[in-house]
């Protein structure tokens, strides 16, 4: 029983790092776009 409940709770940390990494790289594609927009905007002054 001790097994399972430490292989569940293994895949569950995995499965949140995961996704902890694919909202990081959102995050940083969303501050990429806001920079780059500042950028276009500062540069049309």
């Amino acid at each position: 029983m001790t097994r399972l409940i430490t292989l569940g709770l293994t895949l569950l940390s995995l499965a949140a790092c995961e996704t902890t990494k694919g909202a990081g790289k959102d995050i940083s594609k969303a501050g990429s776009a806001i920079s780059g927009a500042a950028q276009d905007v500062q540069n049309a002054l």
